[in-house]
């Protein structure tokens, strides 16, 4: 055991650093024990001081001064939590600049400004880890950077944003509208007063830039990433996929394709069957399906968010950098070589549902199978429901690119025998 403590130094304390503080003072012991050395607090970091209660520090730690914080010089390890861009990328690149190896859960960040960050670990020779960044408690991103090292991912496909998850979950079991769904997320705490992050898919994005990032060893950014968020999913989409054995999800799907050496970041509600793994996570947990060439096909499944799973994460990275600080090495960093293209959403490949209201009248099918022939998306199945005023077909594609599908449904909204196209939802997950 090292007699020296390391020090850390706390940026935030909200739900998350509350957590962490909790966690490194009952568990000190066995978190020495796990480091080699004993983890001191020597400060902590607020904008509101008056609201930081519930922890067992002393008040000398409390400051409102993060810049003079990060920067004493004599901190081993800095732990952000505050989230947003600014102020916390000038602490992080300060805190580096000054000595200290970061562990962070700022996904935000990450996403979009991910290389000065890294960079900034590598010139000073420093850790920088975001296990909480991305699902919480769920260790996903340590096993994408280490454990699958040796093999080659092919395809992360997951479920990484809890509030999304319930929505849709309590759409299908319970059968209730979107914005009802949406308002008992919110009274659970699952939701933010303003859930625009969540439910618009800009959280999830970032996640989907840091999984494709680490399984694809290339950088990809939020901008990176084709985003659609779940408002547009209605209670028709549900019980749709319900009929074909499906059900709803809103997916981060990060792939690579071979032929091009390119990869595909993208985020949007889909039907998948039943019978996937993914089909089956409820409520607001997480889970993220792995396909890999050797390990095959992996799923890592928990709480993707909250403060104790979240610190749980947190302490992780910590413990880890903590090691490397006592052997006097950083470990893992940026894995960027392969420098792949990110492939745009047009040539992205899914199978597709769509569902039209029609005119009922002799030659429908034959005109609307005519628009999907003339560009190039093959049907699987299509089905005819209704009569008169509510006539519809219900079509089912084999696989497309976006772009083909995006013209078909452009030709079908110029057809006088289409009243309107009601839907169009991507199947994935076969």
């Amino acid at each position: 055991m090292n007699d020296k403590p390391l020090k850390v130094g706390l940026l935030g304390c909200g739900v998350v650093g509350t957590e962490v503080v909790r966690i490194l003072t009952e568990q000190a012991d066995h978190l020495a024990a796990r480091v080699g050395a004993r983890l001191e607090i020597a400060g902590i970091a607020v904008r509101r001081p008056g609201r930081v209660r519930d922890i067992a520090v002393d008040p000398a730690l409390i400051t409102t001064d993060a810049q003079a914080l990060v920067s004493r010089g004599d901190l081993d390890l800095v732990i952000e939590v505050i989230g947003g861009l600014e102020p916390a990328r000038g602490l992080i690149l300060s805190a580096l600049e000054h000595g200290a190896s970061v562990v962070t859960a700022n996904k935000a960040l990450l996403a979009e400004d991910g290389p000065t960050l890294f960079a900034a670990a590598e010139k000073y020779q420093r850790d920088l880890y975001f296990e909480a960044a991305v699902a919480g408690a769920i260790p996903i991103l340590r096993p994408l950077r280490e454990s699958l090292a040796g093999d080659d991912v092919v395809r992360v496909m997951g479920i990484v944003n809890g509030t999304t998850n319930f929505i849709l979950d309590k759409m299908d079991t319970t059968g209730a509208g979107f914005d009802e769904a949406l308002e008992e997320a919110q009274a659970l705490g699952y939701a933010e007063a303003d859930p625009t992050a969540d439910i618009e898919g800009f959280d999830a994005a970032a996640k989907a830039a840091l999984l494709a990032s680490l399984a694809f060893h290339t950088r990809v950014s939020i901008a990176d990433v084709h985003r659609e968020g779940i408002t547009e999913v209605t209670a028709t989409d549900i019980a749709s996929a319900r009929e074909m054995g499906c059900v709803v999800k809103s997916l981060a799907i990060c792939e690579l394709d071979e032929a091009t050496d390119s990869v595909s970041a993208r985020v949007y509600p889909a039907m998948i069957p039943q019978s996937h793994p993914l089909a089956s996570v409820r409520d607001a947990y997480n889970a993220v399906f792995v396909e890999s060439k050797a390990a095959g096909q992996l799923m890592f499944y928990g709480r993707g968010a909250g403060g104790a799973p979240t610190a749980s994460a947190v302490l992780g990275d910590l413990v880890s950098a903590a090691r490397n600080r006592l052997k006097g090495v950083p470990g893992v960093g940026e894995s960027s070589y392969t420098q792949r293209a990110v492939r745009p959403m047009g040539d992205a490949m899914t199978r597709y549902h769509v569902s039209l209201d029609v005119a009922d009248k002799a030659g429908v099918l034959a005109a609307v199978a005519h628009a999907f022939a003339e560009h190039d998306v093959s049907i699987q199945t299509v089905r005819q429901e209704g009569r008169g005023s509510d006539a519809q077909l219900v079509v089912v594609t084999h696989t497309a690119t976006d772009a083909a599908l995006s013209a078909t449904v452009e030709t079908l909204r110029d057809m006088d025998i289409v009243r309107e196209v009601s839907s169009v939802m991507r199947v994935e997950g076969d």
